[in-house]
């Protein structure tokens, strides 16, 4: 239940803190920042404890990242920063593949 309401309030601040909050849209990238957390909470079993998004990048006309640094802690207390890289088809919005890059925090 922990991990359901952290991924929601990520989710909040997200689209709270983007400069299209005022309108009804969330930001293009939301839906791949909230796997990008889910994918993360999964892989390390631990509680993400910030987040921010790098940006996009167009590495070809069919393929794109969009690049993300979350904070996690581990449930033994250890703090390190996650590089998350997600690449999808940005006109299917198909998920490729996601990367992980430890380091600090």
């Amino acid at each position: 239940m922990k991990k359901i309401w952290t991924v929601a309030l990520l989710t909040l601040a997200l689209v709270l803190s983007s400069p299209l909050s005022r309108s009804s849209a969330a930001p293009d990238y939301a839906r791949w920042g909230t796997i990008a957390v889910k994918k993360t909470q999964q892989k390390y079993n631990a509680e993400i404890i910030d987040y921010k998004h790098i940006g996009r990048t167009q590495i070809k006309p069919k393929l794109a990242e969009e690049k993300f640094k979350l904070v996690v802690r581990s449930k033994a207390g250890r703090e390190f920063g996650v590089f998350v890289m997600v690449r999808f088809n940005p006109s299917t919005n198909k998920l490729q593949t996601i990367q992980f890059l430890e380091t600090k925090a």
